[in-house]
């Protein structure tokens, strides 16, 4: 035992020689391995367009994260840690993976919101957590109607239009889902989400939502209109996986309504 704690002492040793007698050349080498906290953050929004490859999205994590041990204080790594995390949460089979994303997205959202209160990235992502947690998490007691409802409100206040429309599109989905003894109502929800469209129009979760909205308060014909924009819509090569999900699911909703006619 002695030998090995030995060698282990040496190897140690030699290491820290090495590092003191690194020529210049060797120097310079180390320095450009190394990496700043804002390339890891490009890293990670590379990762980010392939995320349809949950793997990707894990991998931009991992940078994110490496970001913030280099830099606590960086807004944009934590804000882009939440999102991250969302993502990873609503689309993750294990559900081990998916609650831990979700407590971890609420995390670096208060954390960003503490850096920054007065931006909406945080208040957003963080919201966005908070209503994933609600709605898919086996954890209790993450999140609540109001948690969701406020940080929204917030991010309304800040920029109304913020990724177009979509604080108008969260809020309507906590009215449309939440049960009426704390606040759900379809009738808001259609309110909510028809403000939204004055931001919102290349939004296609956003349309797909009050298509839904508009179902269940009896206007299918409004609500095939806004599947139809979707089907019909030109998408934004940057939100292609999110278009393919909102046209899978138009698809779908628009079958329901058509054999519950």
């Amino acid at each position: 035992m002695k030998n090995v704690w030995w060698l282990s002492m040496s190897a140690l040793l030699l290491v820290f020689v090495a590092s003191c007698h690194r020529g210049p050349d060797q120097t310079a080498a180390f320095k450009a391995t190394s990496t700043s906290a804002s390339d890891d953050i490009a890293q990670a929004q590379q990762l980010y367009s392939q995320r349809e490859d949950l793997m990707k999205v894990r991998q931009g994590i991992v940078s994110l994260r490496q970001a913030i041990t280099k830099e606590p204080g960086n807004y944009d790594a934590a804000w882009q840690l939440s999102k991250f995390n969302y993502y990873l949460g609503i689309h993750s089979d294990d559900t081990n993976e998916r609650d831990k994303a979700f407590r971890d997205g609420i995390e670096a959202g208060k954390i960003a919101v503490q850096l920054q209160n007065n931006k909406p990235d945080g208040h957003f992502w963080l919201g966005a957590n908070y209503g994933g947690a609600a709605e898919h998490s086996t954890v209790q007691g993450l999140a609540t109607v109001n948690d969701i409802r406020s940080e929204m409100e917030t991010v309304l206040r800040l920029d109304e239009g913020y990724q177009d429309g979509s604080a108008y599109m969260v809020l309507g989905l906590v009215y449309l889902n939440a049960p009426s003894i704390v606040g759900g109502d379809p009738k808001k929800a259609v309110e909510a989400m028809e403000k939204g469209l004055a931001f919102g129009q290349p939004n296609a979760f956003l349309h797909f939502h009050l298509a839904e909205a508009y179902a269940k308060v009896g206007r299918n014909d409004e609500a095939r209109k806004q599947i139809n924009t979707i089907l019909t819509m030109k998408p934004d090569q940057d939100y292609l996986p999110e278009y393919k999900e909102a046209t899978d699911d138009a698809h779908k909703l628009l079958d329901h309504i058509n054999h519950s006619a």
